[in-house]
């Protein structure tokens, strides 16, 4: 993995091609800020459905804020946030890990490679912070060519899940070992504050 250069909140923006073939569009990987909440929360329903809720890697984020410096988004030239991706501190069975998702991008903007910008980003910041693994659920042919791959067979989901789609990468060696058990989210709770207020005091 290339070490992350340098962790700034903005990224110099990509030319890329959207899904559509129009003109080129310009983005850029920006942290998160508290203000993108609804506008995040809307790609969320377009781009994987109303009933996105009922995944169990839900269960894990529920109730909680995502890990400090890991939430980001892909801001069109425009404003407009067409991509975003998360990650949330879990008890992995006795160890501390990172779960990524859920990543989406905007319809309109798929195929664009806003998705692999957001992962790559996303990976060496929590590389740089000096987390120790990553854990998600997703298509493993995808996942794989950023390092992915099954996660340790002691390892579960709460809930229904494939176990094919169970992935993990590691930073350093034996950072999942005798990893085992159902992951607990371990992050900071809300607390009944609303998630834009919360996020915004965890910004400050």
């Amino acid at each position: 993995m290339l070490p992350f250069a340098a962790l700034n909140n903005t990224v110099a923006p990509f030319a890329l091609s959207p899904a559509n073939d129009l003109a080129p569009m310009l983005y850029a990987i920006e942290a998160e800020q508290p203000s993108d909440g609804r506008a995040r929360e809307a790609l969320l329903d377009r781009a994987m459905g109303l009933n996105r809720k009922r995944k169990s890697s839900e269960a894990i984020r529920r109730g909680r804020l995502p890990a400090d410096g890991l939430s980001f988004v892909a801001r069109s030239l425009s404003g407009a946030v067409v991509g975003t991706v998360r990650l949330w501190h879990v008890d992995a069975g006795g160890q501390a890990a990172l779960l990524l998702g859920p990543l989406a991008v905007a319809p309109e903007a798929k195929g664009a490679g806003i998705g692999s910008a957001l992962m790559v980003h996303a990976i060496e910041a929590a590389e740089s912070f000096g987390h120790r693994a990553i854990l998600l659920v997703g298509d493993a042919p995808y996942y794989k060519r950023f390092g992915f791959e099954a996660a340790p067979t002691g390892l579960a989901m709460p809930g229904p899940f494939s176990r094919e789609r169970f992935l993990a990468l590691t930073f350093t060696l034996g950072a999942l070992d005798g990893a085992a058990g159902v992951l607990r989210p371990s992050g900071v709770k809300i607390h009944r504050a609303p998630a834009a207020r919360a996020l915004a005091a965890q910004a400050a």
